[in-house]
């Protein structure tokens, strides 16, 4: 693939000496130690991103923009990659959902590409503030609600908001009925659970939801995507649809748990606002760590090290943002010059509504749960060994209980108290209340009260709580 490496250079420690292994329990307990050792190396060094999957992975702030900036050198369709045409991807490999090809403007490029994110850029563009923020916190007042009363006074946030939080917000900007955006949420839980049929799942329910909006069209992402002007096929819509699920949820899931983490960590300074833990998770903890596959388009060099055409260069997000080179002088650039959301032509089409939703959950967290801490210390919480994403496996918390009484609406409207430096904080008062904030539901019919809590799945349970049943 690329010019053989003089095995004297190789740490020891490497299997048979080969290319240093990016995933596993190693890599994940020290991914930084691993960029490090890359870096010894030049701006580029081959990797082993899974089992007998080799790429060229990229550890340079400048090298990355220099790939990310170049589409006419570095292109995004994964059919040009040689080793999967010659059969030397493992057919089982995890690495292939994840670089795979699949038709949407993640893997297109030129007009194809242009004519996808036309479509995605102006339909996330009419999606309101205000309401994004209201569906948010509802979203967020909903979980919250769900182990605010536990009488331990604990709870795992990962599994119990982080991770389904993106899930209904998502959920409720396609438009889902009840019984589909229960199925929605089931396959791409399952996606990254590695459940069996999961793919099929989210495959036929968003099948399902493109045939009822075709049928009934409302306002909301799904209807804008089938009604933009680049006329996208159902095929097309579910491919863009499938792309934000996946692409969104995943990293707002590791977002919202890192930043809840660090600002309850041992380290932070309470007079921060919480927009600044969310801005260090982009900096320090990118949410998507190593991804963005290009494929050269001729053979080219990087840092004297010559990649051949097609062969799969990846970009290491979190090892260009904590670049010692760029590290130096950090403090004189733009809060926003992390490249956690990418940058040129593919850069992340929703990274201002993604960082929107961050900062809300945790200020909602912050505002609902007043004297929440860790129950563990910050460095001692475990992150997941996934070679692409930094995530942790779980945020244990503590707090004190409320009342197992308190009502749906008096839980909800308790959302309007922002941390001071909060950009957002006038935002909910700017809108009529949301539907949970003007329907309270007698206290029995709270869900977790018992045998009354409505049956179904998370999105149906949740759009009951709304409406205080």
């Amino acid at each position: 693939m690329q010019q053989p490496r003089d095995p004297h250079e190789i740490p020891p420690g490497c299997p048979a000496h080969g290319n240093v292994q990016m995933y596993g329990p190693s890599f994940g307990a020290d991914p930084d130690g691993h960029y490090a050792q890359l870096r010894s190396y030049g701006p580029s060094a081959p990797v082993d991103i899974a089992p007998d999957v080799q790429v060229e992975l990229v550890t340079s702030y400048d090298a990355a923009l220099y790939v990310l900036q170049n589409p006419a050198s570095f292109v995004r369709d994964s059919r040009r990659w040689n080793a999967l045409a010659e059969g030397r991807v493992p057919a089982d490999s995890p690495a292939l959902p994840m670089m795979g090809y699949r038709p949407n403007a993640l893997f297109s490029d030129g007009a194809s590409h242009a004519r996808l994110r036309r479509a995605v850029t102006d339909s996330l563009a009419t999606v309101n503030e205000h309401q994004l923020i209201r569906q948010t916190q509802q979203s967020a007042h909903y979980l919250i609600s769900q182990f605010s009363t536990d009488v331990r006074g604990h709870a795992e946030l990962m599994a119990e908001y982080a991770q389904p939080l993106p899930l209904l917000v998502f959920s409720e900007l396609f438009g889902c009925p009840p019984e589909i955006g229960d199925r929605v949420i089931a396959g791409i839980s399952g996606i990254f659970e590695g459940t069996p049929g999961a793919d099929e799942v989210l495959g036929g329910a968003l099948t399902e939801l493109i045939a009822l909006k075709r049928r009934r069209p409302t306002d909301d992402l799904t209807t804008r995507l089938m009604e933009h002007p680049a006329e996208l096929s159902d095929e097309e819509v579910l491919h863009q649809l499938v792309t934000l699920l996946s692409g969104g949820t995943a990293p707002l899931t590791a977002a919202i748990g890192t930043s809840s983490a660090l600002y309850l960590g041992e380290e932070w300074q309470l007079a921060l606002p919480v927009e600044d833990a969310v801005s260090q998770t982009l900096w320090n903890y990118a949410p998507i760590s190593n991804y963005a596959a290009h494929y050269p388009t001729h053979d080219v060099e990087i840092g004297g090290r010559v990649i051949r055409a097609n062969d799969p260069i990846l970009v290491s997000f979190a090892a260009a943002n904590t670049d010692p080179k760029l590290t130096e002088h950090r403090e004189q650039l733009s809060a926003k010059a992390h490249l956690a959301f990418g940058a040129g032509p593919h850069a992340c089409p929703a990274k201002d509504p993604a960082f929107m939703i961050a900062v809300t959950a945790v200020e909602t967290l912050l505002n609902q749960l007043h004297d929440v801490e860790l129950r563990v210390p910050f460095k001692s919480l475990t992150w997941a060994p996934s070679p692409w994403s930094r995530s942790l496996v779980t945020l244990p918390i503590r707090f004190t209980p409320k009342a197992a009484a308190q009502g749906a609406g008096s839980t909800a409207s308790a959302g309007t108290s922002w941390p001071a430096g909060s950009n957002l904080g006038q935002a909910p008062q700017q809108q009529p209340h949301s539907a949970s904030s003007t329907q309270s539901g007698p206290a029995g019919s709270h869900p977790g009260a018992g045998p009354q809590q409505p049956k179904g799945g998370l999105f149906s349970r949740f759009l009951a709580w709304t409406r205080g049943e």
